[in-house]
């Protein structure tokens, strides 16, 4: 391991509970492809797989914030665990209504169910953040760090969970995936050493983390990113079946992961000058305009290499994004700001898995990645128009989240990524 990753590690209890982030993220790229597997191969309707995808996604969004705004107050011990066992719930709820062939509402009731999972990205980068505030360089080797273990689990879920669907039974995919979300945040949650201190309500400063003028560019410029991601997955699974060869799409999608993975790595190792919002635009232009390319494949082997090429924006992207939150929110409503720009991903998902079923349903999967171009090409257009947003100096009362003066010199331009 390169030696900024290595001295992030040296504070006790950072090792196990990036550990067990790992294991409660493989839900992230799991469940959704998962279900698709699953809905496809049973009834061969991909309107139906992505609109239960896109369910899953939009419950996450809806609840996601809210409970993470819980964490920021009682804890993630309190909170994740109720929360965790609820989603299991539903999931268990879902496999059955599927494998019994109940009628399809009943299949959305339970989906939406499993999809109040807790954050778990935000919640290990809130222990990252508590440890290492006010140390900008490390932190941003961190938030790499956490960006290649969200990478790895995009690697590894599709494969795990489309060759358990296809190679074992339909719901093999999603019921491993929920085996991951019970035992990474029970692991979690029982290392109490690292665990953020909570903010009880009369420390914040009243509303939601979203009233920042950055965060709101931030998510709206995520919903289409998450368009991207979700079109991108439902129609490669479609443009592989369609090429006889399913189980494929799985290695097709690692290799997309594998490419954010490795800028991921590369880009904590760096030592970057300028602003952070700039390079954001610069990342989130790059995303869009890697998908253009994906309207030429005619194989599965050029459409893999296109994949990992346009992979190679999406880590350093999100990376950025992370400072970006960390300057436009209050402290106290830390986690909450990072799980909004996990929502408008979760939004995007929603609507891109959706619209590209419909699209794959109607005209094949070579029309799919029309949506993928399309959802580019918004996300662009967010970031252009709000960047002064982003750019514009954070005032002191959300920079410090109302705790004072001493604290003021964590948000400056670049400490946090340089």
């Amino acid at each position: 391991m390169p030696s900024p990753y290595r001295a992030i590690f040296a504070a006790p209890g950072t090792l196990g509970f990036s550990a067990a982030g790992f294991f409660g993220r493989m839900p992230l790229a799991m469940m959704g492809i998962g279900v698709v597997t699953m809905v496809s191969q049973m009834t061969g309707r991909y309107g139906l797989a992505g609109a239960l995808s896109a369910t899953l996604a939009m419950a996450a969004a809806v609840m996601g914030p809210q409970v993470s705004r819980m964490v920021d107050r009682y804890g993630q011990r309190r909170v994740l665990r109720p929360v965790t066992l609820v989603a299991a719930a539903a999931v268990a709820g879902l496999l059955v209504c599927a494998q019994q062939r109940l009628p399809d509402w009943t299949l959305f009731v339970f989906a939406a169910g499993a999809g109040c999972v807790p954050s778990m990205g935000s919640m290990v980068r809130a222990r990252w953040a508590a440890i290492y505030r006010g140390s900008g360089r490390q932190l941003h080797t961190a938030y790499s760090w956490e960006s290649i273990v969200d990478e790895v689990c995009f690697i590894f879920g599709p494969i795990v969970s489309i060759g358990l669907s296809t190679a074992w039974f339909p719901e093999a995919g999603p019921l491993v995936a929920g085996v991951f979300l019970v035992t990474g945040v029970f692991w979690l949650t029982s290392q109490r050493a690292t665990e953020p201190a909570p903010h009880p309500k009369e420390h914040h400063t009243g509303g939601s983390a979203l009233r920042s003028p950055g965060l709101q560019v931030l998510v709206t410029a995520f919903v289409a990113t998450g368009a991207i991601f979700g079109a991108v997955d439902v129609v490669t699974v479609a443009f592989a079946e369609e090429r006889g060869h399913k189980a494929a799409a799985s290695l097709v999608l690692a290799v997309y992961a594998l490419g954010s993975c490795l800028a991921g790595a590369v880009f904590g190792l760096v030592h970057l000058r300028g602003k952070p919002s700039t390079r954001w635009l610069v990342g989130v232009c790059a995303m869009a305009v890697s998908m253009i390319p994906l309207q030429l494949a005619g194989s599965l082997p050029f459409l893999a290499v296109a994949l990992f090429v346009a992979g190679l924006a999406i880590a350093p992207t999100m990376v950025t994004t992370m400072a970006l939150v960390e300057q436009h929110v209050p402290r106290t409503q830390l986690t909450e700001g990072m799980t909004w720009t996990s929502t408008g991903l979760a939004v995007g998902v929603a609507l891109g898995s959706s619209a590209a079923g419909w699209v794959v349903d109607a005209s094949g999967a070579g029309a799919g990645y029309v949506v993928p171009v399309v959802a580019g090409a918004l996300a662009a257009a967010v970031a252009f128009l709000g960047y002064r947003r982003l750019a514009e100096p954070v005032t002191s009362e959300v920079a410090t989240g109302g705790r004072g003066e001493d604290d003021r010199h964590l948000r400056t331009d670049d400490e946090h990524v340089a």
